[in-house]
C-alpha cells in the first residue's frame, strides 16, 4: 500500500472510530505529503462515512456514535477546508449544505428547515443540498421542499439530497431536484443542476 492510500485509509478509519484526534492528524499528514486537501475529504473522510452508514444500516452503530463520527469527519474538515482549490468556473452560485434536523430533540448538529431557507437567501444560493443517515430525519426533506413551495421560492432554488437514510426514489418521491449517492456524485449532479439553471 502506498503512502498515499496509508493516510486516505487513516481518514476513513479515524471517522469510523469515532477518532477525532486521530482525524485530524491524518488530515495533517495528508497536506504535509501533498495530498490534494479535495482528495483527503472524497477519498478518505467520505470513504469513513460510507462506512458509518453502513454501520448504521445493520444495526452496528445508532445515533450517537454517528455523531461522534460526523464530529471526527468535521474536525478533519476544518484542517483541509483553508487549503481547497477554488473552482475555475464562472458565475457559480454558492450551495447550501447541511444535514436535516432530527424532529424530535436537539442533537446539536442539526440544522432547522428555517435555517436552509434564511441562509440560502442570504447568499443567494443555487443549491440547497441536504443530507442524513438517519430513516427517521428524512421527512425534514419533504418539509424543506414543503416550505419552498409555501414561500413562493421552490423556483429559485435546485435541492439536492443524499445520505445513507435515503435514494433516487425518495429524492424523485418528495420532489428534490437530484440525488448523490456519495460526495463525487453529489458534485456531478449539482455542477449539472448548476448547468440547468443557467
Amino acid at each position: 500500500m502506498s503512502r498515499r492510500d496509508e493516510i486516505l485509509t487513516a481518514l476513513a478509519t479515524a471517522v469510523d472510530g469515532m477518532d477525532e484526534a486521530g482525524a485530524v492528524r491524518a488530515a495533517q499528514e495528508a497536506l504535509a505529503t501533498g495530498i490534494d486537501a479535495y482528495d483527503a475529504i472524497t477519498q478518505g473522510l467520505s470513504r469513513g462515512m460510507e462506512i458509518v452508514s453502513g454501520k448504521y444500516e445493520k444495526g452496528v452503530y445508532f445515533v450517537p456514535e454517528i455523531l461522534l463520527c460526523a464530529d471526527a469527519m468535521y474536525a478533519a474538515i476544518d484542517v483541509l477546508r483553508p487549503h481547497l482549490k477554488a473552482e475555475e468556473g464562472k458565475g457559480r452560485s454558492p450551495v447550501i449544505i447541511g444535514v436535516i434536523e432530527v424532529p424530535v430533540h436537539d442533537l446539536g448538529n442539526d440544522v432547522a428547515v428555517t435555517k436552509f431557507l434564511q441562509k440560502a437567501r442570504e447568499v443567494k444560493a443555487g443549491i440547497i443540498a441536504i443530507s442524513t443517515l438517519m430513516t427517521t430525519t428524512r421527512p425534514g426533506m419533504g418539509r424543506l421542499i414543503a416550505a419552498l413551495k409555501q414561500a413562493g421560492l421552490r423556483d429559485s432554488f435546485k435541492v439536492m439530497i443524499g445520505g445513507g437514510a435515503v435514494s433516487a426514489h425518495f429524492a424523485q418521491e418528495i420532489g428534490a431536484d437530484g440525488y448523490g449517492a456519495n460526495a463525487m456524485e453529489a458534485v456531478r449532479i449539482a455542477t449539472a443542476l448548476e448547468e440547468v439553471r443557467k
